[in-house]
């Protein structure tokens, strides 16, 4: 062998023994790579929530934007926040604008289909807001069917990890923008009309619709924790924090004034980012629960 040659695997030698700690332990991974056992996939399954509806100036959906999957600059997504420490991290959104509940299922099948470690679950606004308010989804019917979806995940992507989130106060949005003018306009243009429809009126009938849209919002959140529950041990609930979020009408968008803008994805990102025990991720075997 050349003397040049050896002298070259000596030099490579010695900066291995410097990646090297005294008792042999590893050196920080390199830039880019992942840590062992990290997860490799995260899918976003919901409604146009998720999808990041409105939060780019127009409504359409802006997955850039969304809470949970987004890779843009505007929002500190769940997906940007894991992308950190494992930069091997893709991300894919599966999310419907208009989807309710029965279509879950068809997007859980394309989360098994990208190979997920973690799923994401926001469903139920379309399930609530609906033309007329006899029409919303029954709660026992939104059980079975967001049962059906996460045991698609399970059956097909058993060490995933899942998080299901609590639905936003929709409610308070009413009582937030009732009073502002634009709002009005644009919810008068067919937006939520089983709570926003004649929103500035006390009419006894009027007040007892939003009192019953209320009521099912919080039993579609009662039958999401339940679900999660029953899932096991690597579903995690996240305790309400996103329905009890006190959001602001600036949080909205100013075209519709009831999709998040991109604030308001932000913020969500924040809040589901702390309830879903993801922070210090050391791999699907010992996440926090």
């Amino acid at each position: 062998m050349p003397r040049r040659w050896i002298a070259a695997l000596a030099c490579l030698a010695a900066l291995v023994a410097l990646a090297c700690d005294g008792s042999g332990s590893a050196s920080p991974r390199p830039s880019g790579s992942a840590p062992p056992g990290a997860p490799a996939v995260l899918t976003a399954l919901g409604d146009s929530i998720t999808s990041g509806f409105g939060s780019c100036l127009v409504l359409v959906g802006c997955e850039r934007n969304s809470w949970s999957s987004g890779d843009g600059l505007r929002v500190r997504s769940l997906y940007r926040r894991l992308h950190e420490d494992n930069a091997t991290l893709r991300a894919h959104n599966r999310a419907v604008p208009g989807a309710r509940a029965a279509g879950l299922a068809d997007q859980a099948r394309a989360a098994v289909r990208d190979r997920a470690d973690l799923v994401t679950v926001l469903i139920g606004a379309n399930d609530a807001c609906r033309s007329d308010i006899d029409d919303m989804t029954a709660p026992a019917t939104f059980r079975r069917q967001v049962d059906a979806a996460l045991a698609v995940v399970r059956k097909g992507r058993p060490k995933a990890r899942v998080l299901v989130v609590s639905l936003p106060d929709l409610h308070r949005l009413w009582e937030l923008g009732h009073t502002e003018p634009r709002a009005v306009r644009a919810w008068s243009r067919g937006v939520c009309p089983a709570l926003l429809a004649d929103a500035t009126s006390t009419a006894p009938a009027a007040v007892a619709r939003r009192a019953r849209f209320r009521e099912r919002i919080d039993a579609y959140d009662a039958q999401l924790r339940a679900a999660c529950r029953a899932y096991g041990s690597r579903c995690r609930w996240d305790g309400g924090a996103v329905h009890r979020s006190r959001f602001g009408l600036d949080e909205v968008n100013a075209l519709d004034w009831f999709h998040p803008n991109a604030a308001g994805q932000d913020r969500l990102a924040d809040v589901a980012w702390d309830a879903s025990g993801w922070a210090g991720w050391a791999g699907p075997g010992d996440a926090p629960r």
